[in-house]
């Protein structure tokens, strides 16, 4: 039970705090963070692409590497978050100590929500 609510909490806690702030934006019937005019939204698109720019300029590497060496560090991410799943579950299947389970699967849930959990909870807002 520990390890499910070691879960689930962390991942709605976005979710709870984006809700208390509409909630409370319908209350006072403004958004302080949302742009008031077409050119504030523009500017507010900008920034979010200048800034998803420079994080894309921080991986990119520094000098010239081989293909194989490019593919395998931008990968290097994916990889570790599928072997630290797969870790969560050969160590169920296994019956392993009790904490080494419960701390597998912690591990294992922050990989899962490293892939889907932004996307999952970004298809449920555009859904409103």
């Amino acid at each position: 039970m520990d390890a499910i609510l070691t879960t689930v909490i962390p991942a709605l806690l976005p979710a709870v705090g984006d809700g208390f702030r509409s909630l409370i934006a319908k209350f006072t019937g403004t958004s302080a963070a949302a742009p008031k005019t077409v050119d504030e939204h523009i500017a507010l698109m900008n920034a979010d692409t200048d800034r998803l720019r420079a994080m894309a300029e921080l991986d990119r590497p520094s000098g010239k590497a081989s293909a194989w060496v490019t593919n395998l560090r931008e990968s290097s991410r994916y990889i570790a978050v599928h072997i630290v799943i797969v870790n969560g579950v050969v160590q169920m299947l296994l019956n392993s100590d009790p904490v080494v389970v419960d701390l597998s699967f912690d591990l294992a849930s922050s990989g899962f929500f490293f892939l889907f959990g932004d996307r999952v909870y970004r298809h449920l807002k555009r859904g409103k």
